[in-house]
């Protein structure tokens, strides 16, 4: 492998997609890292905590020292192995640690000792998440943005992918942005989800260019906070409203929150379990707005989804279409028309999802931002 210099290029970094080595601890990895970051750690978690004990009592030499004792013989064998096979399989990659420094180098060294040149990030984790920071905060000032809205079940997400320089908020958080959003596998954490999203817009400004699309939210997307900035920012941006008739909305919701789920959950858990966790989840999620619902029409709700699921166990999800109407029309709608009556001046557009995606293709800037 031809040697390549140490890096401080973040921003080719994250617009390639270049694979990242994390060679912090996995509690540090957990809590945040980047969208092609692998965990490889120099040390796990209780040796990370005993060196962290060492330095604080005896200084950074003893500490040196315990971390030679803790990361020896097999157990460095072991880990120098995961990491030549991360170098042999993204020979254009990078390795970090937190800071860029002692954790960086040792890893660095250890690969080379074992024949293999291979760089490192400068200023390591905290310098990426630094400039990830530093550009969003930017972009959010300084970008156009066009936002879809429209009420529950009309495929917002479905025609957000399909105009010209979108960023999908939901994808982003793995949740759909409703009491029913949870998907099968888990949200990112809050550090990974503002990570994440700011290489979405990175990407967004330079591969694209112009205005950025995103689908209307509220300030929580499951448990991932928007930031605040850009939630502002997005009150002020124009809306493109998404109309579809009652009957392709229940289509959709039917699809996304019963057939689509229940797939996932047997993908995941087998039939027997995947069928209950299924229910549960359909259920919970109805539970979770009974305050807001009120007890009569809760109950009346929940009855009939109970009967929905019999019916859907026999093999027929044609009940479901009876709670999902009388949910749309009783308690999401009334919300949505309240909340649009608030945004009257800031309407570009309404219609159904030809109309959208035309009028998006129509009047996008397709010159890139300026950098």
């Amino acid at each position: 492998m031809a040697s390549r210099p140490d890096t401080d290029d973040y921003l080719n970094l994250f617009l390639n997609d270049v694979p990242l080595m994390d060679v912090r601890a996995p509690i540090e990895y957990d809590k945040g890292s980047f969208p092609t970051a692998v965990n490889a750690p120099l040390m796990n978690d209780e040796e990370r905590h005993r060196i962290g004990i060492c330095y604080k009592e005896k200084g950074q030499d003893k500490a040196i020292e315990l971390g030679h004792q803790l990361v020896s013989g097999d157990i460095k064998a072991q880990r120098i192995e995961a990491w030549k096979r991360f170098t042999t399989q993204h020979p254009n990659g990078y390795l970090f640690c937190f800071r860029g420094g002692l954790r960086s180098r040792l890893t660095q060294q250890w690969i080379k000792d074992s024949g293999i040149d291979y760089p490192l990030i400068k200023g390591g984790y905290k310098a990426l998440r630094r400039f990830l920071i530093d550009s969003l905060d930017a972009l959010i000032e300084k970008q156009d943005f066009q936002v879809l809205s429209g009420r529950t079940g009309t495929g917002k997400t479905r025609v957000l992918l399909s105009l010209p320089n979108p960023v999908d908020l939901e994808g982003l958080a793995n949740h759909r942005g409703s009491s029913f959003g949870r998907q099968v596998s888990p949200q990112p954490s809050q550090i990974d989800f503002e990570n994440g999203l700011a290489v979405a817009m990175l990407k967004a400004h330079h591969h694209v260019g112009g205005t950025i699309y995103l689908e209307d939210e509220s300030r929580l997307i499951g448990r991932c906070a928007m930031p605040e900035r850009l939630r502002a920012r997005m009150s002020e941006s124009g809306l493109l409203i998404l109309e579809q008739p009652m009957e392709e909305r229940i289509a959709i919701i039917r699809a996304d929150y019963v057939e689509n789920m229940l797939a996932d959950y047997i993908a995941r858990d087998g039939e027997e379990a995947g069928w209950l966790n299924f229910r549960e989840y359909l259920l919970s999620a109805l539970d979770r707005i009974r305050k807001r619902l009120g007890g009569e029409r809760h109950q009346l709700l929940r009855d009939q989804m109970e009967q929905a699921l019999e019916q859907q166990e026999r093999g027929s999800v044609e009940a479901h279409n009876r709670w999902i109407q009388n949910l749309l029309q009783d308690y999401y709608d009334p919300m949505y028309d309240y909340q649009l009556s608030q945004k009257q001046g800031r309407i570009l557009v309404r219609g159904g999802p030809r109309e959208i995606i035309e009028y998006a293709r129509t009047h996008h800037n397709d010159r890139p931002s300026e950098a």
